[in-house]
């Protein structure tokens, strides 16, 4: 028997956008070196008061293990009220569907490659683009929060 998923409507919008982090190392780029590597990273946190979650994504590009292009950005979600209640398991546990998380994640990764353009916009940085990013292959379960 085929188990079909329950689609739910959860009310939320962006509230704001944050620059966590922003570097270029210009020493440890080398650009005879074509050899470039990169990495990405992902967290949550919460604002229990004012019912927010954000979604950070961290990219760095690398070469010879070393990172010569850093950045992260945070989107800051508003959560309508029935959503952040049935998020809020108990006191001590959170848990974001993994669908939601996903397209919180994939809106930040969008928010992270303008961000990223701007930058870098008229410097030799601007040649490195955040390619698509299959976002189920990052979050494969609910995030769980404290």
């Amino acid at each position: 028997m085929e188990k079909k998923q329950k689609n739910i409507s959860i009310g939320f919008q962006l509230r704001k956008i944050t620059t966590e982090q922003f570097a270029i190392i210009q020493d440890v780029y080398d650009k005879n070196n074509p050899k470039i590597n990169m990495s990405i990273g992902l967290k949550f946190a919460l604002d229990k008061e004012k019912k927010i979650i954000a979604s950070f994504v961290k990219v760095q590009f690398e070469q010879k293990k070393a990172p010569f292009l850093i950045i992260e950005i945070a989107n800051h979600f508003d959560i309508e009220d029935d959503a952040w209640e049935s998020f809020n398991k108990t006191e001590t546990e959170f848990i974001i569907p993994k669908g939601f998380a996903s397209h919180l994640v994939m809106l930040t990764i969008g928010t992270l490659r303008g961000t990223l353009h701007c930058k870098t916009e008229n410097t030799e940085y601007n040649n490195f683009f955040l390619p698509t990013i299959n976002v189920t292959e990052l979050i494969k379960n609910d995030i769980e929060l404290n």
